[in-house]
């Protein structure tokens, strides 16, 4: 193990104990936070079957009411003509002897009992049929209808007219019957057939070919119950209009159900001797309610669906329910979500269904709710804290790892930068100094060596110290007007000589006119030596440098290019920080500080300009350095 190693082996044990310290602060908070929400959801759910209890007892109560003030206006109504009820509200029954009256009309498709109207006896018509049969003389015998037609009486003009118009269809003038039809259709106060004469007379018309909108609007008045039909009649004259019509068509299964549950209710047998009561029949599937006062001769009733009376009065309440009669049957609603709703028995609460309430919301379960969701999000956010405290925490001990390692490779590197020239100098001093120098001309070379590394040593000196200026802000610049090619020629003259012997070769590439900036001529010069430099020095299978200069836009462009290593792409922003050195560097033990490029980023957004840099691992290195061009006036 080094000594790096050992030095930072403390800070990764600080993070390990700052994650176990966080996870255990997470940990303790969570179960604090569940304790409190389970506590606060006993609480709430206790006050939610308060309040379930309430809105059932409040329901109930409602019900009863109610109901008892329909029973008492059914009593009023008993003595008084028969009210109009809102059609949403069922229809009114009014039962006496074998009389049944319903309120509003046009709810009932039929009657137990057939229509009243008069009908003439067939006695009267007994000489125009002698005349249709068995030897038909159908001229005498419309002749004799059309005598009894002229009658005063409806009944019988009602029968000479529906026998005129058979006489004329079986004669086929089919004008004089469709004539016969007509008038017979303006008779409403009599019947032919055992049927009201103008419904005879309708279904005939409609029956004639291309009447089917005379088919559809006998359907419309069926449906309406205009007329007074026994349950046989209606289905025999909506079966016929239907053909008529040329359609399937089926009356409301709704209509036909309330009108079915009418006829249980008038039926004499099925009259309870209780001179008050209620009672729920099903039909066809369907439930209807049925509440009565009087005797049975004479009795007022009102029929409706059980929800058109628990709606308005469940409306009122925020809650799912459900009604069953004493067979268990849902009687309206659906059952409730809850595992526990509210029960109120038929029995006990004096109903005529069971109540299932459930599903209460009201504002002080919406408060317990908020107040869960307010501790839910204050300890998401204590928690949030606790983990971005950590991060933050456990990025800067890492960043502080990082730099530190850095200084140690940057001290590391600096050393090593500055004991080759003093060593070299160290060693030609003493050879010097003890008069070990074979000749003149040697003598000479040494000291040339001397001035060469004492050069060395300054540029690394003056390089750190011009490093720190930049970075406290204290580096004053000098700008004057500079020509790039001035420039770049005179930092390569200084490469030349130490290069020649190596087989290395700059070359240069000018770009015309127009490349004159305002710069600092010292400061340029270090940019353009340290990446002149890393070229050289990253790129050592390839004996050629490039230097470019020209104009780009409103800039002055400065390529260095080399066909050196590379960089790997995740190293090409990292490369422009201190201390920061890419992996070729130690893979191919070049020499350097790791604070050239930072310099040259530092000294270039100084100048107003930017630094590019393009390169493939494997193929080289292209670094532009832009800066602002000098117009000439």
């Amino acid at each position: 193990m080094t000594l790096l190693d050992e030095w930072l082996r403390p800070p990764r044990s600080l993070l390990v104990g700052l994650f176990l310290l966080t996870l255990a602060s997470i940990s303790t908070l969570a179960w604090f936070g569940w304790r409190l929400l389970d506590q606060e959801r006993l609480v709430e759910a206790q006050h939610a079957r308060e309040h379930l209890e309430q809105s059932a007892d409040r329901i109930a109560a409602t019900l009863r009411g109610s109901l008892a003030e329909t029973g008492d206006r059914l009593g009023t109504w008993l003595a008084f003509p028969m009210p109009e009820v809102k059609p949403e509200d069922g229809v009114f029954l009014l039962l006496a002897g074998d009389l049944l009256e319903s309120s509003p009309g046009g709810r009932l498709l039929y009657q137990p009992l057939p229509s009243p109207l008069p009908e003439a006896p067939e006695e009267a018509f007994a000489e125009g049929e002698r005349l249709e049969y068995p030897q038909p003389k159908p001229e005498l015998a419309a002749a004799w209808y059309t005598r009894l037609a002229g009658s005063t009486d409806p009944a019988v003009r009602a029968g000479a007219l529906m026998r005129l118009a058979r006489v004329a269809r079986n004669a086929g003038q089919a004008m004089g019957a469709e004539e016969a039809y007509r008038q017979l259709e303006a008779i409403p106060s009599a019947k032919v057939a055992g049927a009201p004469a103008d419904l005879a007379a309708r279904l005939a018309l409609a029956e004639l070919p291309g009447r089917r909108n005379e088919g559809n609007a006998l359907l419309a008045d069926l449906r309406a119950a205009r007329w007074q039909l026994t349950r046989g009649q209606f289905e025999f004259y909506w079966d016929a209009a239907a053909r008529a019509a040329g359609r399937e068509v089926s009356p409301s299964p709704e209509a036909v159900a309330l009108t079915e549950a009418a006829m249980q209710l008038w039926d004499p047998r099925n009259r309870p001797p209780a001179a008050r009561g209620q009672t729920t029949l099903w039909v066809d599937g369907r439930p209807w309610f049925a509440v009565w006062r009087g005797a049975p001769e004479r009795r007022a009733l009102w029929l409706v669906r059980p929800e058109a009376i628990l709606r308005p009065v469940l409306s009122r309440e925020a809650v799912e329910w459900e009604a069953a009669d004493n067979e268990g049957r849902v009687v309206a609603g659906r059952a409730p979500t809850g595992r526990h709703p509210a029960v109120r028995p038929a029995a006990e609460g004096q109903l005529p269904w069971t109540l299932y309430v459930g599903g209460t919301l009201t504002a002080g379960d919406a408060g317990v709710s908020a107040r869960q969701r307010f501790l839910v999000a204050g300890m998401g956010i204590m928690v949030l804290f606790l983990i971005s405290g950590t991060y933050f925490i456990g990025r800067a001990i890492r960043r502080e790892m990082e730099v530190s390692r850095m200084q140690s490779d940057f001290v590391s590197a600096v050393s090593h930068e500055f004991r080759s020239p003093l060593t070299s100098m160290r060693q030609l001093a003493e050879i010097l100094a003890l008069g070990r120098v074979p000749n003149e001309d040697r003598r000479q070379v040494y000291y040339e060596t001397l001035v060469r590394e004492t050069g060395r040593l300054q540029r690394l000196v003056e390089a750190l110290l011009n490093f720190g200026r930049m970075e406290a802000g204290a580096r004053q610049y000098h700008f004057e007007e500079l020509e790039a090619a001035t420039l770049v020629e005179r930092v390569v003259a200084e490469f030349e000589p130490q290069i020649a012997g190596q087989g290395r070769h700059i070359e240069l590439v000018g770009g015309g006119d127009g490349c004159t900036i305002e710069a600092d001529p010292e400061a340029m010069s270090v940019v353009l030596r340290n990446l002149v430099d890393n070229a050289i020095k990253y790129s050592p299978a390839c004996p050629t440098v490039w230097v470019e200069w020209g104009r780009q836009r409103e800039f002055v462009a400065i390529r260095v290019r080399d066909k050196g290593v590379g960089i790997q792409p995740r190293e090409r922003r990292a490369i422009f920080r201190k201390f920061v050195r890419g992996s070729a560097a130690a893979e191919g033990n070049v020499k350097g500080s790791g604070v050239g490029l930072a310099m040259v980023r530092h000294i270039v957004a100084a100048h107003g300009g930017a630094i590019r840099v393009a390169s493939q691992v494997g193929q080289g290195s292209t670094f532009t350095v832009l800066l602002p061009a000098m117009e000439r006036v």
